[in-house]
């Protein structure tokens, strides 16, 4: 066999090429090289091991099966050819092999040896080979999470949204496909990643010690929007409004505003901001809104706490209802005429600025505000 290797190794190339789809282009500069040193290698070690049995796999051996593991993830293949070539490479050996077993006069227990040892080497190799793949593929999951990490940390503080040719490259390089719209989530990192997972196709996630974030890509999508839901349904969390992707740090800071306002009033599940705006509204400008507040609400400063809640629970629901005694009734569930006595005594103690537009407006305004 050690004489005849050569030749064994250019008919094994050659099976290879015709046998296995992902070899059939021409073995040619590093992949040729690579491949065709793998499988001289390959013959010249396994012809010291029969020579002495107690002989293992050398160090630069594996570092060659390694590195063809590693090579098919650099070229985008699966391990599966790889693994066949190595199989076929045996077969096209273990010919030669029983030719030569046959004309030494070998028995048939020595040929059977002889063919185990050489499927078994085979099966080391590609241990090796595997091992290789999934360093790789490790490797190469690592760096696209950092870039992910990056594209996310780069979109959510606005530096880069605005020039279309820098996202477009580092979305290429982020892996990532870029939607017409995104969504940003936030959760605590002390909650876990778990539900990261089953984030709608094409998420993106970035953690650190104090919160995750996330892109989700086209969140007005019913179906898409459902499956946050449900994932997210006991975590709380804030979701930022829809934006376009140079506008994402908007909808991150709606996101942090919504996630904290969820952990103010104990919320469970998802916050979104799409359904919050009065609240986004009064934290914008925090010193204006508590003033509103103070002004506005000040007729009920002697009312009890009780008294208090009340009032400005059917203030807001009337309000919300324009006016309507039955639909404001039926959200407190509450009797039509039991809202008509209270509102009896908050016109008692607004008077007739209820009637007011403009004062309306900023009496809805105080009352959602105070909530948040």
């Amino acid at each position: 066999m050690e004489s005849h290797r050569r030749a064994i190794a250019e008919e094994i190339l050659i099976e290879i090429g015709r046998e296995i789809p992902a070899y059939t282009r021409p073995l040619e500069g590093a992949f040729g090289e690579g491949l065709r040193g793998g499988v001289e290698q390959a013959l010249m070690q396994f012809v010291a091991m029969v020579r002495d049995p107690e002989t293992s796999l050398r160090e630069e051996g594996r570092r060659v099966y390694v590195a063809l593991g590693r090579g098919e993830v650099e070229a985008g293949r699966s391990i599966g050819a790889l693994l066949a070539a190595y199989r076929l490479g045996a077969q096209v050996a273990w010919r030669h092999l029983a030719d030569a077993s046959i004309k030494a006069g070998l028995e048939q227990r020595e040929s059977n040896l002889l063919a185990e040892s050489i499927f078994a080497y085979i099966d080391e190799l590609s241990a090796e080979s595997a091992e290789g793949y999934a360093q790789a593929q490790a490797e190469q999951a690592g760096e696209i999470d950092a870039r992910r990490a990056e594209l996310i940390d780069l979109l959510t503080r606005g530096t880069l949204g605005a020039d279309p040719r820098a996202l477009a490259a580092a979305a290429e390089a982020a892996n990532w496909t870029l939607p017409r719209e995104v969504a940003v989530l936030t959760w605590r990192e002390d909650l876990g990643r778990a539900p990261a997972g089953r984030l709608p196709q094409n998420s993106i996630v970035r953690g650190d010690e104090q919160q995750y974030v996330a892109l989700i890509p086209e969140p007005r999508n019913a179906a898409r929007r459902e499956q946050l839901l449900r994932a997210f349904a006991r975590i709380p969390s804030g979701l930022g409004s829809c934006a376009e992707l140079r506008d994402a740090r908007h909808s991150y800071a709606h996101s942090r505003a919504m996630l904290t306002y969820g952990e103010e009033m104990d919320l469970p599940g998802i916050v979104a901001a799409d359904d919050n705006r009065p609240i986004l509204i009064a934290n914008s400008d925090r010193l204006l809104a508590d003033e509103i507040v103070r002004e506005r609400l000040a007729p009920l400063d002697d009312e009890t706490p009780a008294s208090r809640e009340r009032l400005t629970e059917t203030l807001l629901a009337w309000l919300r209802h324009n006016g309507s005694i039955t639909e404001a009734s039926e959200e407190l569930h509450v009797h039509a005429q039991t809202l008509r006595y209270r509102m009896t005594r908050l016109r008692e103690l607004i008077g007739d600025g209820l009637d007011d537009p403009e004062l309306r407006y900023e009496l809805e305004f105080a009352l959602r505000a105070s909530r948040s």
